[in-house]
């Protein structure tokens, strides 16, 4: 288990690393994440197979943060809450995804179904009466995805501190942004 989360502590750093320094030879990348440039090249000889495995492992850690999140039996505010502290944990790599964003992400067979369960899951939570029914609910996921992207975006930028993040990303989600609940014209 060790190996494991010494593996994802170093993707999370590399991933992060991509992010601030998108142009970084493999040689400037293990100096960035305090490594030497053996143990990098035993992680991923070539800059396109770390390229890869990060996204790979994005897409795991995006599948595994629905999973543990239990969206199918959860009370709908509770699998938001957890669905956000699931995928907090690998943020750096949601983080590299986004700039490393490729169409072909869409066919990945595991985005969409990670993606059918939300939308299942935001649905359960629309039939239960605790989601608003005037959105779909793939909206209702596409608005977490991207609350979700922004905010953390904007915390590595330092323009949101990190103890808020989640409770911010929760409140607009769930609440809107209004004082008062104003339905549209």
């Amino acid at each position: 288990m060790a190996e494991q989360e010494t593996n994802e502590a170093l993707q999370n750093a590399l991933a992060l690393a991509l992010v601030e320094h998108p142009r970084a030879s493999l040689q400037e990348l293990a100096c960035a994440v305090g490594v030497s440039k053996a143990t990098l090249y035993r992680f991923c000889p070539t800059r396109e197979s770390l390229l890869e495995r990060l996204q790979n492992s994005s897409i795991n850690a995006y599948k595994r943060a629905i999973e543990n999140a239990q969206l199918d039996t959860v009370e709908p505010r509770e699998g938001v809450r957890k669905l956000l502290e699931n995928c907090y944990k690998n943020k750096e790599l949601t983080l590299f995804t986004i700039q490393h964003w490729q169409p072909e992400l869409l066919e990945n067979s595991e985005c969409t179904k990670a993606q059918e369960e939300l939308d299942a899951f935001f649905l359960r939570g629309q039939q239960s009466g605790q989601f608003r029914v005037d959105i779909s609910a793939a909206a209702i996921t596409e608005c977490f995805h991207g609350l979700f992207f922004t905010m953390i975006e904007a915390e590595r930028l330092g323009r949101v501190p990190r103890a808020r993040v989640l409770t911010i990303i929760e409140l607009v989600l769930m609440e809107g942004v209004c004082t008062t609940p104003n339905s549209p014209s």
